[in-house]
């Protein structure tokens, strides 16, 4: 991407399927190319294309399991970009009923591609540092309580040259919520054993199975505990 102008990329983002592409992708998964073209509401034929532009723009990446292939974002950096662009277009006030819901449950809870965001997010960010799991005198680390807690958790920091832990702005709450390699890897362990689920739309449920797991990070379950 660095060698593209931002003409370039202004381009690749104003075709509303190619974008609409991008924004589905935030939720982390790898899609198929059918699934992106019904997302889009168009032919398979016209999804392949939009993938192949997209590709060539380093936007998204392939990635093959036998004989599926699957589409995904290139990296956690497009996904900001995307983020951040989505975002911008989401401060726009929400006109009916239905937007009104959809834009209070991904204020609540929801994924900034393989990270939590929204109040929850953010509620762990707070929760953590808060219970001195998380020292943020200097930076973002883990503290010695920090790494027993999510070792109990089951989550295993993996081998990477990303950054563990990042601050990452949160557009709804204006403070900020966890990113990076650890944050990923407590999605995806939430995710694996059932706390969190997905919506299609990015929203996030919280199970009751998440309660005990969230106060340990300090977090009020009651707060976010789907009724």
């Amino acid at each position: 991407m660095d060698t593209m102008n931002l003409s370039e990329v202004a381009a690749l983002l104003a075709d509303s399927t190619r974008a609409t592409m991008c924004v589905a992708m935030l939720d982390g998964r790898a899609w198929t190319v059918g699934e992106l073209a019904k997302a889009c509401k168009v032919a398979p034929s016209t999804a392949s294309e939009h993938v192949e532009k997209l590709r060539g723009g380093d936007f998204v990446a392939t990635v093959r399991q036998g004989r599926h292939s699957y589409v995904r974002l290139a990296s956690p950096h497009v996904a900001e970009l995307v983020e951040r662009l989505a975002e911008h277009a989401e401060r726009r006030p929400v006109h009916g009923l239905s937007a009104s819901v959809r834009a209070r449950r991904l204020a609540a809870a929801r994924t900034c591609y393989d990270h939590l965001a929204g109040a929850l997010g953010v509620a762990i960010r707070d929760g953590m540092a808060a219970k001195r799991l998380l020292d943020t005198s200097s930076g973002l680390s883990l503290t010695r309580a920090g790494h027993t807690v999510l070792r109990q958790l089951g989550v295993v920091a993996p081998e990477t040259t990303r950054p563990m832990l990042r601050d990452c702005l949160d557009w709804t709450e204006r403070r900020e919520h966890l990113s990076g390699a650890l944050p990923a890897a407590l999605l995806g362990k939430a995710l694996g054993d059932g706390w969190l689920e997905r919506r299609p739309d990015r929203g996030i449920v919280v199970r009751p199975s998440a309660a005990q797991p969230l106060e340990m990070l300090g977090v009020d379950s009651d707060r976010f505990l789907t009724k």
